[in-house]
């Protein structure tokens, strides 16, 4: 089933609710609410519904993780997200996605994908919407919202539409070229509700000019390593790029990374390598360094590091215990400040969003607006990479349909 999609459509129509944003929580919401016989429309400027599902997980959609809990997610309210996980498990959606028949597996870490298309999940949420009779405008902008004693009027593209209960589920502004913007942080503060000032989210670093110039060549390796920023700390793949760091553990840190301050990564998190140089310097005396470094790293890692440690090179018996000390913390002490991210437009997701003690935990609705809901991305709730986000959507998406 396909629900109903209009593309400018005119008149005046009331509804029980309208969620303006037709992304992975809209949707949810929208179906949510519509099962409980709510007349629902779903609003979205864009001609295609839900395109940051259709480009997730490399096409497949990383749609929920098998460990996603409260300490997968960052917010000025670490608690917030607890409630609506609590309502609305990953083993929930794990079991809606079952019911229509998508096959799945795990990757890594409690990953999950869908084994065909990411486009299953979408035409799974669409159906959904459909059996619950939920109306989907496509290509139609919102221009005013309003609050009106007996609820909210809008005026859109379609037309003026009236409804009792407002949604805002358009995402934060990453990825602006698949049309995400900050409108939903405009929204809030016409409402007089907080924004908590957002940055790029599970984004790739970049180096300074200096740096970069001395770790040219390296772009394309990767190694497991564990990266520290203050009390933050991952351990995944680290991969060198043409302007600085990417790879999972580098888009975790960057959640959680300001800039100025310094990431200590260790790139070796299972060796002893101060140990490793010292046995290697009895052995094999005559064997260089970036020889012995190569037994755990590779090989253009190891003679780069050699080289940045300029009082380690030469040969192992040429190096006293301070040189292949300083080496060794080179690999395991890395000390790194990033000049800056890739930014919005190459950023997973939007650290900050709409502050979550504007809004009641349970519901997602502005604790000063009745009425007025929040959820999915708009709001400072972010999780880790690895289809936590995902899951945010969906239980914030149906704790607010159970709401409305």
């Amino acid at each position: 089933m396909v629900p109903r999609q209009c593309h400018g459509k005119r008149g005046l129509h009331r509804y029980d609710v309208i969620i303006i944003g037709a992304g992975a929580a809209g949707l949810m919401c929208a179906l949510t609410a519509g099962q409980r016989g709510r007349r629902v429309r779903v609003l979205d400027h864009a001609e295609v519904a839900a395109e940051k599902i259709r480009i997730s997980g490399g096409g497949r959609c990383n749609f929920t993780n098998l460990d996603c809990g409260p300490g997968n997610f960052l917010s000025a309210n670490p608690h917030f997200c607890r409630s609506a996980l609590a309502q609305y498990s990953q083993h929930d959606f794990i079991a809606l996605v079952e019911r229509h028949g998508i096959a799945w597996h795990e990757k890594t870490l409690g990953q999950l994908f869908c084994d065909d298309s990411a486009q299953q999940i979408i035409d799974m949420l669409l159906d959904e919407c459909a059996r619950a009779a939920v109306e989907i405008s496509l290509a139609t902008t919102v221009t005013e919202v309003r609050r009106e004693d007996n609820g909210y009027a809008l005026l859109t593209s379609a037309g003026p539409l009236a409804c009792e209960r407002l949604v805002c589920a358009t995402g934060g502004p990453s990825i602006p070229a698949i049309g995400a913007s900050g409108y939903a942080y405009t929204l809030a503060a016409q409402f007089g509700l907080q924004v908590v000032t957002p940055r790029p989210g599970l984004v790739p670093l970049v180096f300074a000019p200096a740096l970069k110039a001395a770790l040219e060549g390296l772009s394309g390796v990767s190694v497991e390593a564990e990266v520290h920023c203050g009390a933050a700390h991952f351990r995944e793949a680290l991969l060198f790029t043409h302007r600085g760091l990417s790879g999972p553990a580098i888009l975790q840190i960057s959640s959680y990374w300001t800039p100025g301050e310094t990431l200590t990564i260790n790139l070796a998190p299972d060796a002893d390598v101060l140990a490793l140089l010292r046995d290697q310097r009895a052995s094999h005396p005559r064997q260089q360094a970036a020889t012995a470094l190569s037994a755990l790293l590779p090989r253009r890692l190891a003679q780069r590091l050699v080289e940045q440690a300029e009082c380690a090179q030469g040969n192992l018996a040429e190096l006293s215990d301070a040189k292949l000390r300083v080496l060794a913390e080179r690999v395991q002490r890395w000390q790194v400040r990033p000049d800056g991210s890739e930014g919005l437009r190459k950023a997973e997701v939007t650290v900050g969003g709409v502050a979550t003690d504007g809004l009641h935990s349970k519901t997602l609705e502005a604790r000063a607006v009745p009425g007025l809901y929040f959820i999915g991305e708009a709001v400072d709730v972010t999780g880790h990479l690895g289809g936590h986000n995902f899951q945010w959507a969906w239980s914030s998406g149906v704790a607010a349909g159970r709401a409305l």
